[in-house]
């Protein structure tokens, strides 16, 4: 009953904390319910993501994006007629209703399959990992593992972007490597793995992207860019679709923060004179993950032997006035371990799982 109270809302809320409560329930779909627990709707991350994509406001009622013909089984359902509809409708969570059409209950893709929902078609196009930085914020475990070798329960960070680009078939690897490289190319060298991992050797740092001046040759289809202190849990083959359909040069996938700046902020005119106090007020920003999709078109402008970041690339491409999106992810979708903080919350995530 505790996961069920998880995933159901009521029409008074905004968009905004509907989209806590999904971070909450660690799931993509919630439902929205009247007092008496009758269905009015479901929501879920991609109606989110299309309403914040079209500029919409998130404090907004709920019932802007709301699907008001929701998916859903009566009592006595079959366990075939549950299967079928999951799959036809391509969801991970179906609510069971009575005669008045409240909810009783609720079932669960992983009631019937594999652990993990997935809705996609494999994609297989290449991935790039920038390995070849040194850690600084690290210190001083970097001084003795780089940082793609740092554990996550049980497994290095690296392996762990590695294995969440798998699941969606992407199987071409290409490790940007200075720091301790030899440790890294060792680590793999170690197991076996299906996939195959290409090392591309930095002679010198060359910035967050510079390194992909190295690929020119290499690369002859759209693909992801990761950092390697990052973990994205995102519908890959989605991001896809979004990139081609749009026809994207560089599609970033961006984070939904929301912060509370926990103090009373005064807003004053010439002199010192205050205007008043805002207190505690709330915002609400997209951030950069770090994790792009682009186009091997845009290799051709990066230059070659020289330190160059991704918000060089980007900005020189917004003056060029050339085709860049951004594909939104919920807050918990993003986990960054680049600092000791993070890195410290990212361990408990793992280790509640």
């Amino acid at each position: 009953m505790e996961k069920l109270e998880k995933v159901i809302i009521g029409p008074e809320l905004s968009i905004k904390q509907a989209l806590k409560q999904m971070d909450v329930a660690a799931g993509k779909i919630i439902f929205v319910v009247n007092t008496v627990n009758r269905l009015l709707g479901s929501v879920t991350d991609g109606d989110i993501r299309r309403w914040i994509l079209k500029g919409g406001d998130l404090t907004e009622g709920i019932s802007r994006v709301m699907n008001n013909s929701p998916a859903f089984l009566k009592e006595g359902y079959s366990r075939e007629e549950a299967k079928n509809l999951m799959v036809t409708k391509g969801i991970e969570c179906i609510p069971i209703v009575d005669d008045q059409k409240r909810i009783i209950s609720a079932i669960w893709w992983v009631d019937f399959f594999e652990k993990t929902f997935r809705k996609h078609e494999p994609i297989h196009i290449p991935v790039v990992i920038m390995a070849g930085g040194e850690g600084t914020r690290l210190l001083p475990v970097t001084h003795v593992l780089p940082k793609p070798l740092i554990p996550i329960g049980g497994k290095p960070i690296i392996e762990l972007i590695i294995e969440r680009f798998q699941r969606y078939g992407c199987l071409e690897f290409y490790l940007t490597v200075n720091y301790k490289a030899n440790m890294l190319k060792a680590y793999f060298s170690d197991f076996e793995h299906e996939y195959k991992i290409n090392y591309v050797y930095e002679e010198k740092p060359l910035g967050t992207i510079g390194s992909l001046s190295l690929l020119k040759n290499c690369l002859k289809d759209a693909f992801f860019v990761s950092n390697c202190d990052i973990l994205i849990d995102a519908d890959y083959s989605d991001i896809l679709r979004f990139h081609r359909e749009n026809g994207n040069m560089i599609t970033l996938i961006v984070s939904m923060k929301h912060y509370i700046i926990p103090y009373g902020i005064c807003d004053i005119k010439e002199g010192g004179v205050l205007k008043g106090i805002k207190e505690k007020p709330e915002y609400d920003f997209l951030v950069n993950t770090g994790s792009y999709l682009i186009e091997p078109e845009v290799l051709k402008d990066i230059p070659e032997n020289t330190s160059y970041h991704a918000t060089d690339l980007i900005g020189d491409y917004i003056k060029k006035g050339k085709k860049i999106k951004v594909y939104p992810v919920s807050d918990k979708s993003w986990l960054d371990m680049g600092q000791w903080g993070e890195y410290q919350k990212m361990l408990k995530l793992f280790e509640a799982q």
